[in-house]
């Protein structure tokens, strides 16, 4: 199954990109990031810039488990939900995709994760 994920933070947000790159790495061997884009906050009223990236991979890994998954990543690096509901997102690894089904509708039609897309697509 081909996986697309999509990875963000607005708290030392390179460092935690760069954490969620290796741990993701460490699981899925073969897996190809898109380049680094920094955006604006999306309805949120802290200020801070994030960063996102978007990942593409194989796995014969059912989806709940890939989820289950990017979500310890998540706590792995600190993220808490005392965070969350101060904006502070110190990482978000989403599913938002396996096999060309789209779990994230609004996050897929982002401009960045558009443009990550694309970018994987050349490369892939």
């Amino acid at each position: 199954m081909v996986y697309t994920v999509c990875i963000g933070s607005n708290e030392q947000r390179h460092v935690n990109l760069a954490f969620a790159r290796r741990r993701l790495s460490e699981c899925f061997p073969g897996i190809r990031f898109s380049h680094e884009v920094d955006t604006l906050p999306l309805n949120l009223q802290r200020a801070s810039l994030f960063a996102n990236q978007v990942a593409r991979f194989e796995s014969e890994m059912n989806p709940a488990d890939v989820s289950s998954f990017l979500k310890s990543i998540e706590r792995e690096a600190g993220s808490t939900r005392q965070e969350r509901a101060g904006e502070i997102i110190r990482l978000d690894v989403d599913l938002l995709s396996c096999d060309g089904q789209v779990y994230k509708p609004q996050d897929w039609g982002r401009t960045y994760v558009k443009q990550g897309i694309e970018e994987l697509d050349k490369i892939m």
